[in-house]
């Protein structure tokens, strides 16, 4: 696998290594020695998977403490831009993002640290599955409102399906105060 860091500190790009033939393809997702050896030495407690049509945008979504999720990302099918949201305070990139191209034909995946808004807009109808290191709960999720003017995010696609819930949310402003 090759593991391709970010300019932001725990945010990191992978690409695992496809054999492919006639037959189809195999990869390997996860080894655990093997994300530990490479600065992801955490322990996933649940998988969600979530189907996507082209258009939908989810997020921007993240877990209070002490709930808060790291999460391995990738789509299985399709293909979507994937964006994470440093919400920790103490970082030196706090309030800033950065954007991935999800490709089910590439097979990338993300690792978000906890401490990370997240949300992803389908530009093809999309399979997404995500490992988490800590457990939902409900009463700790939060979120920040998908065209944010401080964040200033470009999802890639135009009028995007948003469900209800999403367009109720705060402001990044209104939650953390910059």
């Amino acid at each position: 696998m090759e593991f391709k860091p970010t300019s932001i500190e725990g945010l990191i790009e992978i690409y695992p290594r496809v054999f492919s033939d006639a037959r189809g393809f195999f990869f390997e997702s996860y080894r655990k020695e093997v994300f530990a050896n490479n600065g992801i030495p955490f322990e996933f407690v649940q998988d969600n998977q979530s189907f996507s049509t082209a258009g939908v945008l989810r997020g921007i979504h993240y877990q209070n403490e002490p709930f808060a999720q790291g999460k391995l990302v990738r789509v299985i099918t399709g293909k979507v831009i994937d964006v994470a949201v440093d919400l920790r305070p103490d970082s030196p990139t706090f309030g800033q993002h950065h954007k991935f191209v999800l490709d089910a034909n590439l097979q990338n995946m993300v690792y978000i640290p906890a401490g990370f808004g997240h949300g992803f807009a389908a530009l093809e109808d999309s399979i997404f599955s995500y490992k988490c290191t800590n457990n939902y709960n409900k009463a700790a999720e939060g979120g920040i409102i998908w065209n944010d003017e401080e964040l200033k995010i470009d999802w890639g696609i135009e009028n995007p399906n948003v469900s209800e819930k999403d367009l109720e949310l705060p402001t990044f402003r209104s939650l953390f105060g910059k």
